[in-house]
Parts: structure tokens; C-alpha cells; sequence
């Protein structure tokens, strides 16, 4: 079984960025996505996180919430 956390800070450790608060609010302040653009497909992602992150979405993991989160962040 899988015991990792489901934060914002192991997320973005899992997609190889900045884990703490500050790199998180920048990452998010620098990387709005506007209503018509999917979260998955923001310039902001390479390819591999792209793919964990429509992996995890797809498959309802153990992420998804946390990408819901993510996704409503880049947003506001």
C-alpha cells in the first residue's frame, strides 16, 4: 500500500518542482491557465508531467484531489 501524503508540497515533489509554500505560490502566480485550457494541457507542464498528471486524473489516484486543488489555484 501506498502510504505517501497528499499535499500541494509532495505533489510537486513528485513532479520534480519546488516543494515548499514560497516555490508553490510562485509556481502557481507565474502559471495562470485560463477557463478554455485544461490543466493538463498548460504550457507550464513537460511532457512527463503531463503524462503523471492525465495518468493520475484518468485512473481517479490517489492525487486527483490534489490536482482539483492545483487546477483551482491556477485559476483564481
Amino acid at each position: 500500500m501506498d502510504t505517501t501524503e497528499n499535499d500541494l508540497g509532495h505533489l510537486f515533489k513528485q513532479l520534480g518542482l519546488g516543494y515548499t509554500q514560497q516555490e508553490i505560490d510562485s509556481f502557481v502566480s507565474r502559471n495562470k491557465v485560463n477557463k478554455d485550457t485544461l490543466l493538463i494541457d498548460a504550457d507550464c507542464w513537460n511532457h512527463s508531467q503531463r503524462a503523471f498528471l492525465k495518468e493520475a486524473l484518468n485512473e481517479d489516484a490517489q492525487w486527483s484531489e490534489i490536482i482539483d486543488q492545483l487546477d483551482v489555484m491556477m485559476r483564481a
